[in-house]
Order: C-alpha cells, then sequence, then structure tokens
C-alpha cells in the first residue's frame, strides 16, 4: 500500500492508502493524466494523479496525492510530447534534438490527451517544429506554451572540416564522432 491524500476545490482534504500495483497498472496502461475512480470510504469519486513522491534510490513511489476533478472544469496537467515517424533529416545522417518532452496544458480532464503526438516525418536537417505548428491540432486544449518555443530541430550529425579549421587556427585537432 502507498499512503496518499485526495484533495480539491470544495474538499475535505483525506488521507487514504491505494495499492501500488493496481494505481502502476492505470497509470501504464493510460498515462499519468489517466481518470481514475477512487472508492474513499465507501463514495466514488473521480481523480487524477497530482504530485507524488518517489525514493531516491529505487524511484518506487512512496506517496501520492490525489485531485478531485470536476469533469466540466479545466485543470493543469503535463502532457508527454511524443515524435512520430523518421524525419528525412534523418534518413540522411541527421539527428533529432529534442528540446520540450512534456507540454503544460489547460483542458476538461476528459480532453486532457495521453500523449501529444508531433509527426517529424517531413523534418529535414535544418528544420525545426514549433508549438505553433501543432497547436491546431489540438484545438481542444489550451497548450501553455510560446507559439516560437521550438519542440524538436533535425541537426546535421558531421563536424565540418572548414569549420574546425577556422576554429583552430591552424592547429592539428583529431575528433571522434560517434552518433
Amino acid at each position: 500500500m502507498i499512503p496518499a491524500v485526495v484533495y480539491g476545490k470544495h474538499e475535505e482534504t483525506k488521507p487514504i492508502a491505494v495499492k501500488k500495483r493496481e494505481l502502476l497498472k492505470i497509470i501504464n496502461e493510460h498515462g499519468r493524466n489517466a481518470l481514475i475512480s477512487l472508492d474513499v470510504d465507501g463514495k466514488v469519486e473521480t481523480v487524477i494523479l497530482g504530485e507524488y513522491q518517489a525514493d531516491p534510490i529505487n524511484q518506487h513511489l512512496i506517496h501520492v496525492d490525489f485531485l478531485h476533478v470536476s469533469m466540466s472544469s479545466e485543470i493543469h496537467a503535463k502532457v508527454p510530447v511524443l515524435l512520430k515517424g523518421t524525419a528525412k533529416g534523418v534518413e540522411v545522417g541527421g539527428v533529432v534534438q529534442q528540446s520540450i518532452h512534456e507540454l503544460n496544458i489547460k483542458a476538461t480532464p476528459q480532453n486532457i490527451p495521453e500523449t501529444i503526438e508531433v509527426d517529424v516525418t517531413n523534418l529535414e536537417i535544418g528544420h525545426t517544429i514549433k508549438v505553433g505548428d501543432i497547436r491546431n491540432h489540438y484545438r481542444n486544449i489550451i497548450i501553455n506554451h510560446e507559439d516560437e518555443d521550438v519542440i524538436a530541430t533535425i541537426v546535421s550529425s558531421q563536424i565540418q572540416v572548414d569549420d574546425l579549421e577556422e576554429e583552430t587556427s591552424g592547429d592539428t585537432v583529431q575528433a571522434t564522432v560517434d552518433v
């Protein structure tokens, strides 16, 4: 069992304990922002996982907070960004650099996606995909980031020899690049 608390607007904070295996199964199958029906003192309440604490050594959950939710009220959540596809730039030797791994959003509980998928298939070396590029795909949520925030960039994996020669001013340099 994991010690936990249930709290939220207009609700009294209640200490509870939950079965670790059941909680982990829900999170693994439905994501961190899953709606959970939680039986608290014989009353079924709709909650989502709020904050949690994990053991710093083995990363096992040691305490969780559950937040009461109203299906009609928007809440803040963090949603993982999942890059989909193989970028054209990767096929010719580029490397994907993902700058944002999760987005802060605001939405009603039933509209919170498990992940935010970003298609990188058409990105070539030097191209980026920004929050503004995906905003129209997620009209039922508010993405709390600037349009210019970069989600991913395709960069070259090769060092240009001319650039190295200019930087070293004639010094001999050996470089090994593992990609």
